[in-house]
């Protein structure tokens, strides 16, 4: 009996798209005038219209308005002269009216589209639609024993909703397409993009179809993930599922999936619900929305240059490589600190610290540049020990952690601290006999040819100088003695 032929696995294509959620930076929530704050004690930061009080009337936040404006602007998108707020309809405990103000027919931002590097390739993700919403409340039920609470504190801060269309086919493209978002919208100062307080968090709606198929596959839905590495991993995790789902036969569940981040995996939370299931209705305690040309072209004023005009003008400009130029420009405040240092210093330079130690020493301790007690000045200081020979690149990497930590200036540092390089040839010269006569074997197979050892001579004597010496002495008067 002949064995049966396997079929080939089918090839399939995933088609994602994101919903994100920006919390804005207003001082007051979006109907009310309670402070929008995060880390309040539980339930200080309400009144009776964010708690859904009988007979209340809200009135809009105009800033939060004019930042959706500002957002869809710098987007590309299109702006409606009219827009109206809709009642989103659905029950959970931490939603006290039972509906949400949200919009539905009439966003106030229409199509628009953002373009962004993924692997070297440039990609363009079009924009269906931002509107403006209400946060919910929070549950919680941690450390509560047989309880669940609700804070209200967060519900009624004002979010902008971007909705992507589904013109994303990764997880990669997915983190930096939301991380290009997250740029614009910092550099307008319009949300903080702090993702771990939840200021910045996105849904993934993720679909197979086989490779060729124009028509769409059934869609899942990922809730609230909070960080670029969760949006990678929940998406990659999702496309394995359905793919193994579709493989053995089965079909894809329309359905609301949450990211187990402990167990690295998607699990099922609830059937997915279409728009008919919300009951969306014009709001009718809220006028609608009026965006004249005045207004438009009042808020366009205020847009700043964006990252991608940035890059483009520090490459002309500065003459910074793409990779310098992308990575300096995506943030506004290290932006604004590298131009008022390559004013007086070589940019290219000012670069190289700003993606290495800075950017390491920012990140580890979740300092903002803007509050960095480095300054320019500092920096063009140290760099001037590095040029006349004072520091060595090794001994500047100590000096420059010091000053990040105190913000002394390197030449206090060098003075206090004996770090001064030694470029004195006499003493040079005899550490390296030192190091020569320690090690005769390493000497002799250098001689045979092995001339990669001569990092190992170098190591030596700067370890015996401990890192003072100035390297390219050493190398020289090493490259004499060994011939």
């Amino acid at each position: 009996m002949s064995a049966k032929t396997a079929a080939p696995a089918v090839r399939y294509e995933a088609v994602i798209g994101l919903e994100i959620h920006a919390q804005m930076l207003t001082s007051t929530k979006m109907f009310c005038g309670c402070a929008a704050l995060f880390g309040s004690e539980p339930n200080t930061q309400t009144c009776p219209i964010c708690v859904g009080m009988p007979g209340v009337l809200p009135v809009i936040n105009r800033k939060a308005v004019e930042f959706t404006v500002k957002a869809g602007l710098a987007m590309g998108c299109e702006i409606a002269r009219l827009s109206r707020f809709a009642r989103k309809n659905y029950f959970y405990p931490d939603l006290p009216k039972g509906y949400q103000v949200s919009q539905y027919e009439l966003p106030i931002c229409g199509r628009g589209a953002i373009k962004f590097f993924c692997d070297g390739v440039e990609k363009t993700v079009g924009i269906t639609r931002i509107h403006m919403e209400e946060d919910a409340g929070k549950n919680i039920h941690e450390g509560t024993g047989d309880f669940s609470f609700v804070d209200l504190n967060r519900a009624g801060v004002p979010l902008m909703e971007i909705v992507s269309e589904p013109d994303i086919r990764s997880a990669g493209e997915a983190a930096e397409f939301m991380r290009k978002i997250r740029s614009i919208l910092r550099y307008l100062e319009v949300c903080d993009g702090n993702m771990d307080q939840g200021s910045l968090r996105c849904d993934a709606n993720v679909s197979l179809r086989p490779v060729g198929q124009s028509e769409l596959g059934q869609r899942a839905e990922i809730k609230n993930i909070n960080s670029f590495r969760f949006v990678e991993k929940a998406i990659e995790y999702e496309i394995k599922r359905q793919e193994r789902v579709l493989n053995e036969g089965g079909r894809v569940v329309q359905e609301t999936r949450l990211f187990n981040t402990t167990l690295g995996v998607t699990e099922s939370m609830r059937s997915k619900e279409e728009a008919h299931d919300y009951r969306y209705f014009p709001e009718p305690d809220l006028v609608p929305i009026i965006v004249d040309d005045e207004m438009r072209d009042k808020i366009l004023r205020t847009i700043p240059e964006l990252p991608d005009a940035k890059t483009a003008r520090y490459i002309k400009d500065f003459g910074l490589p793409e990779y310098d130029a992308d990575f300096v420009a995506a943030e506004r405040g290290i932006a604004e600190w590298f131009e008022k240092t390559a004013q007086h210093w070589n940019p290219k330079e000012v670069s190289n610290w700003i993606m290495g130690e800075f950017s390491r020493l920012l990140n580890d301790t979740g300092t903002d540049i803007k509050e960095s007690k480095v300054t320019p000045v500092l920096l063009i200081g140290m760099l001037k020990l590095i040029k006349d020979g004072t520091l060595s690149v090794k001994l500047a990497k100590t000096v420059f952690e010091e000053i990040f930590a105190s913000g002394k200036s390197a030449e206090e540092i060098v003075k206090e601290k004996g770090l001064v390089q030694i470029s004195d040839t006499g003493e040079i010269d005899r550490a390296v006999d030192a190091a020569l006569a320690a090690s005769p074997g390493e000497v002799g197979r250098y001689k045979g040819g092995e001339v990669k050892l001569m990092g190992f001579f170098v190591g030596q004597v700067m370890k015996a100088t401990k890192g003072k010496a100035n390297p390219a002495v050493v190398n020289e008067i090493l490259k004499g003695k060994l011939g």
